[in-house]
């Protein structure tokens, strides 16, 4: 089983590309964040080209959005929180059927949180660090088993998830209290996926800035976008892929695809 996660940016915009990474991967599902489609002009006929006809989705005009194409049925969880009561369509939880047994996959945007991390003069931060903490305190009621959790979570946590942990301490994605929170929200019942194949002393990212035109050279990455699994599936982890030939394509996305293999 092959699950795939991508903030691609804008999904009508780079539908072809996400064509192009379904020939070149062959996922068997594929998670996307920032969609930034309505429901009502969602291109699902894309899914029928993709060869993933089960489709799932829930987006607004020019911002957000998520959506997940699968090869297998999937059935959407009802009773999902509206988190921080804003509607802002950044969530998507199904069941789907594998051998072993049904599994839930969430699909996470989590907000980006703007420039200034102080919570006092940036709504965005403090909508940031409440999001985060609302998770959290749903996975703490609602313990997570057979669960898979994807997504462009905005946050590096580990010192080796940035290019400079010394000089992006005090920059939004990489600062303390997101991290605390983030560490908070992954021990709600998860494991750290990607670095169960990666480790911690290693570098490890899927975000250049657009900043940064030869971004292989400057190499100032960090790991915004995530993998966590719960610990009954991790026997089960076979591959880690993180689809760096992605950014060159044209008009890229800052992020680039990362894909999770496992035997279920």
């Amino acid at each position: 089983m092959r699950i795939l996660t991508w903030n691609i940016n804008s999904l009508r915009l780079r539908l072809a590309s996400l064509e192009r990474l379904v020939a070149e991967l062959a996922p068997d599902i594929v998670c996307l964040q920032e969609t930034k489609v309505p429901d009502a002009l969602f291109p699902a006929q894309a899914a029928a080209a993709l060869s993933l006809p089960h489709v799932a989705y829930c987006g607004m005009k020019s911002y957000n959005g998520v959506a997940i194409f699968s090869r297998l049925p999937l059935r959407t969880c009802p009773g999902m929180p509206d988190w921080c009561g804003r509607d802002d369509r950044r969530h998507l939880a199904v069941v789907f059927a594998a051998p072993s047994g049904p599994v839930t996959l969430h699909d996470f945007y989590v907000p980006a949180g703007g420039d200034i991390p102080d919570p006092d003069v940036n709504a965005k931060y403090a909508h940031k660090l409440a999001f985060v903490e609302e998770a959290t305190r749903h996975f703490v009621d609602n313990p997570p088993s057979r669960s898979i959790l994807v997504g462009d979570l905005n946050i590096a946590p580990l010192e080796h998830d940035v290019w400079s942990h010394k000089q992006l301490l005090g920059v939004v994605s990489h600062t303390p209290p997101e991290v605390e929170r983030m560490q908070a929200w992954l021990h709600t019942g998860f494991t750290d996926a990607m670095r169960h194949f990666v480790p911690d002393h290693e570098k490890l990212y899927t975000w250049w800035s657009y900043r940064n035109r030869d971004w292989h050279v400057a190499n100032r990455g960090r790991r915004l976008d995530h993998v966590w699994v719960t610990p009954d599936l991790v026997p089960r982890l076979r591959r880690l892929t993180i689809h760096k030939a992605a950014r060159d394509w044209p008009a890229p996305s800052d992020h680039v695809p990362v894909m999770i293999e496992l035997d279920i």
